[in-house]
């Protein structure tokens, strides 16, 4: 089954995969802690702007040691961020972020998903061209672009970020393109890619 690109997000885990038909030459790229889709060097050139994008980010809230995670399929991954570090609680940070934006207006009316996730806490969002939904979870929680466009809970252990970047990767969905993860406990973040090499 296609999916599209999807979340998984639980308290102390959150990772994304992207899943494509349209664009497959893409990766994802290491920018000092700060993850990035981009199209790989032997990728055709194209205009759409739903090609590249932050997917991953690692954000303090202010007067805070903790770090949070963001995951997402889209530019609304940076406003989320930015809302985290301004002091939003998360469902916040994520409902202000994805009502704005709102769904990607290509041929699809691809939903935007995100999640934000704590050492002992998870929130997942999406936003649909009929709904803005956005929760808080205390278990696996998946949503997706397509198909599985509603959170639902998910059969999920990852004991690593490289792990969980692994499951979503290596997960019974069609067109695995690269996906990302982290994890989060005590010790801060831990984060990996697969890029499927």
């Amino acid at each position: 089954m296609y999916i599209g690109r999807f979340i998984v997000v639980g308290p102390g885990v959150g990772a994304y995969r992207v899943s494509s038909r349209s664009f497959p030459n893409r990766r994802i790229a290491d920018r000092d802690g700060l993850l990035t889709v981009e199209p790989t060097p032997d990728a055709p050139e194209t205009d759409n702007p739903y090609v590249s994008y932050n997917c991953l980010q690692v954000v303090s809230p202010p007067a805070s040691d903790d770090e949070w995670v963001v995951v997402g399929n889209g530019s609304h991954v940076d406003p989320i961020a930015e809302k985290i570090e301004l002091g939003y609680p998360a469902r916040d940070a994520l409902a202000e972020p994805l009502l704005a934006l709102d769904y990607e207006k290509d041929d699809y009316n691809t939903p935007r998903i995100a999640g934000v996730v704590t050492d002992d806490t998870a929130h997942i969002g999406t936003v649909r061209d009929d709904a803005l939904l956005v929760k808080a979870v205390d278990e696996p929680t998946l949503v997706a672009t397509y198909e599985e466009d509603s959170p639902r809970a998910y059969d999920f252990d990852a004991a690593s970020a490289a792990d969980a970047a692994g499951a979503v990767y290596d997960a019974d969905y069609e067109h695995a393109i690269c996906a990302a993860a982290a994890t989060i406990d005590g010790d801060g973040v831990s984060y990996a890619i697969d890029n499927g090499e």
